[in-house]
């Protein structure tokens, strides 16, 4: 496969879970505390840890300690495979779909006489 990846499975696998998109969202906005990540969620703190591993593992976030709190920050540029993979996908479906929509227009007209 062209282009491929390693980290690419691991990426969607992380995107893949409603939990993990939010804490993305919610790290959109500004770094935050994992305890802050953790509230809204209304997982215990382990479960969060756990969420926050995975999208740590896939790069979509770092961590910094100070002491006793550990802060996370979003890695806008670990989408990048994800954005190339799936502009790779539109383009094969675009180009199927102007073929597809060439032979019908070439099928439906009229013959000339």
């Amino acid at each position: 496969m062209s282009n491929y990846s390693p980290n690419l499975s691991l990426l969607f696998h992380a995107l893949a879970d409603p939990t993990r998109r939010a804490i993305l969202a919610r790290l959109a906005e500004a770094p935050a505390r994992v305890t802050d990540l953790a509230g809204p969620t209304g997982l215990r703190l382990p479960t969060v840890m756990r969420h926050l591993a995975v999208l740590e593992e896939a790069g979509l976030l770092s961590t910094s300690k100070d002491g006793r709190t550990r802060t996370c920050a979003l890695v806008p540029a670990a989408l990048a495979p994800a954005q190339t993979w799936l502009d790779e996908r539109r383009a094969a479906w675009e180009a199927r779909l102007d073929r597809l929509e060439a032979f019908v227009t070439n099928a439906t007209k009229e013959p000339e006489k």
